[in-house]
């Protein structure tokens, strides 16, 4: 089994808490840097090139949110780096992706394949919400993850697992948003620069108000597809599948909303390509055995319900839980973390390679109590 995430810990204003990141983390910061410098520069991409492309991206970064860029300083000053290798970890989806490059792209491609989970109140045995995820990326990465906790002064606490160096990935706050992503892809990409991921779910991330925390993942311009699951501990959650420049929405079913790699929203098939699926073909059952082992639970759903079915083998390696395997393209991963949060208790999970044994440790962060949800029928479809 892979020892646990550590966590780290942090506070003050943005420069000051981005030292006390890159201090805590440096090792792994570093491990991250060289992991994905030494892939650019395998495909020929050389230390100058990265920086330039990098400083495309920081005039978006600095636009959408200054004090993120302060921050990213700071991590760099505290780990020891430079500042271009914390901005590189914070928007790698889309430098790794280089649409500028289409040859390029295709010999970094990877298989960022997640499986998401929300359950609504209604629909849980303890009647609070549940928000989980698998991540599926590449097997290195249970090397450089970490669990961050944020203590503001200028908003809500927040707890998130990301890859050390980065502002954000899965987690919630302590006004009970939470947030989950998983890839996709369509025929819209890389057509212009938008705002990294990583940035857009730590805004996420620091909204007092859900709607708040909504408008940014469904109004901010990016550069490529993503899907991004955010709900709230009072009984609320929407998934979200984003094209560069337009937003889908998936509602919950009977209260359960489950999402894995492809486009599913009628109308986003109706007008894109969803390109994803040709490197990730499991993606289109991942789903449906989710789906399948929590519905007949439905009104009585846990955490560790909701941990079983993540670990689904069904079709192993090509399977809901993922072991360290080479996908379509020869890339080694694996599910690197399984987090599974119920926010109104303040609780995060997280189980390093669960396939190999999944070992949880639980991580805690304070939760003004939500205000109580309105107590639908099981089986009522929420628009």
């Amino acid at each position: 089994m892979s020892p646990p995430f550590p966590l780290v810990e942090v506070s003050g204003p943005p420069r000051e808490r981005g030292r006390q990141y890159g201090q805590q983390a440096a090792e792994r910061i570093a491990l991250g840097v060289r992991h994905y410098t030494q892939q650019l520069e395998g495909s020929r991409f050389d230390a100058a090139a990265i920086r330039e492309l990098v400083h495309e991206y920081v005039p978006h970064m600095t636009a959408f949110e200054p004090a993120y860029v302060e921050e990213m300083r700071g991590i760099a000053e505290g780990a020891g780096v430079d500042f271009e290798a914390v901005a590189l970890l914070n928007a790698r989806t889309e430098i790794l992706k280089l649409g500028r490059d289409p040859a390029l792209r295709r010999r970094l491609a990877g298989e960022e394949a997640c499986t998401g989970v929300a359950v609504l109140p209604e629909a849980a045995k303890g009647r609070r919400l549940i928000h989980a995820q698998n991540w599926d990326w590449k097997v290195e990465c249970a090397q450089t993850a970490v669990v961050l906790r944020v203590r503001r002064d200028d908003g809500p606490d927040l707890l998130t697992f990301t890859e050390a160096g980065g502002l954000a990935r899965s987690g919630f706050n302590a006004a009970g948003i939470a947030i989950t992503a998983n890839y996709l892809e369509s025929d819209r990409d890389y057509r212009r620069l938008g705002v990294p991921l990583a940035l857009i779910r730590r805004k996420v991330l620091e909204s007092q108000h859900l709607a708040l925390a909504m408008r940014s993942v469904y109004a901010t311009t990016k550069s490529a597809a993503n899907n991004m699951i955010v709900s709230h501990a009072g009984g609320v959650a929407i998934d979200f599948e984003c094209a560069p420049d337009e937003t889908f929405q998936v509602h919950p079913d009977s209260g359960l909303l489950v999402h894995a790699n492809h486009f599913v929203s009628p109308v986003a098939l109706a007008k894109l390509r969803d390109t994803g699926i040709a490197n990730t073909p499991d993606s289109l059952y991942r789903d449906v055995r989710v789906r399948g082992l929590l519905a007949p639970q439905i009104g009585r759903l846990t955490r560790e319900a909701v941990k079983a079915a993540l670990l689904d083998d069904f079709a192993t390696p090509w399977s809901v839980c993922r072991p360290p395997r080479a996908g379509v393209t020869g890339v080694v991963t694996a599910t690197v973390a399984m987090v599974v949060m119920e926010p109104a208790l303040g609780i995060m999970e997280v189980a390093p390679l669960p396939a190999l044994g999944a070992a949880f440790t639980s991580y805690q962060l304070e939760v003004v109590a939500p205000a109580p949800h309105h107590d639908y029928p099981v089986g009522a479809r929420h628009i």
